[in-house]
């Protein structure tokens, strides 16, 4: 299976402005992320997309890059206008904001497209903040490892652990955190664009709930790997400590 690596990336960001460029031990953003997908053995190439020509510009340094329409609802519509300029036959997204993106995720996403038809990936969550946070998006799975449900929500819900504290429901049940990232066949994300977004995706504003309502199976890698990413400037200097620490 021919499969490339896209990744989304805009220069407008309400919190950090400008935020693919930044500098992060002397190297754009977008550079570390890029760097760390060309190391994946599934991707044939990594592109970036983006609507933004100093993006754009910079891009074309280390990996090629492609213009989008300014338009674009949310990162898959962004990137199927691109796979739909390519020759492939799956597409993995990559977050443009997480520097230190493990090949070996991308390549379990990647692989379970031989089955499914999308794919993503979930981690345990160990973190007791992170349980009933809404920005840290939780999963539950069926028995054949494909997704049930994407929430901001905490799911389950424990009834008769309820009352309990994070830690306490964290030691009671296997949670799962979502890590934003997919794979599609390319026919697949072709398809998804072309529904409206729907009530769910609404609701939760969570654009994979569009593929579930609409009948799209999603077969879920669980993984020790757990997110970087770089919402704001003050996480620029705790990148890098990583970085040198590693």
């Amino acid at each position: 299976m021919n499969t490339i690596g896209i990744v989304p990336a805009r220069y407008a960001s309400t919190r950090f402005p400008g935020k693919p460029l930044a500098l992060i031990a002397g190297k754009p953003l977008i550079q570390h992320v890029v760097e760390q997908c060309q190391k994946a053995r599934s991707l044939s190439e990594v592109i970036v997309a983006t609507d933004d020509t100093r993006i754009w510009e910079v891009a074309q340094n280390f990996c090629r890059a492609e213009m989008t329409r300014p338009d674009h609802p949310s990162g898959s519509d962004r990137i199927a206008e691109v796979a739909g300029r390519c020759t492939c036959d799956a597409v993995v997204n990559i977050q443009g904001d997480e520097p230190l993106i493990d090949p070996a995720v991308i390549d379990a996403v990647a692989g379970a497209l031989a089955r499914d038809e999308m794919s993503t990936a979930a981690t345990r969550i160990k973190n007791p903040e992170e349980l009933d946070n809404p920005n840290v998006v939780k999963i539950v799975v069926n028995a054949a490892g494909r997704a049930l449900y994407f929430s901001r929500r905490t799911i389950p819900h424990l009834r008769e652990a309820a009352s309990r504290s994070a830690s306490e429901r964290l030691a009671a049940f296997a949670f799962l955190k979502h890590l934003g990232i997919y794979g599609y066949r390319r026919e697949t994300l072709l398809r998804l664009v072309k529904f409206p977004v729907s009530p769910l995706e609404n609701a939760e504003k969570l654009e994979q709930l569009r593929a579930l309502e609409n009948g799209i199976q999603i077969a879920v890698v669980k993984v020790d790997y757990d997110s970087v990413g770089v919402d704001g400037p003050k996480d620029v200097a705790r990148v890098e400590m990583l970085l040198r620490s590693k």
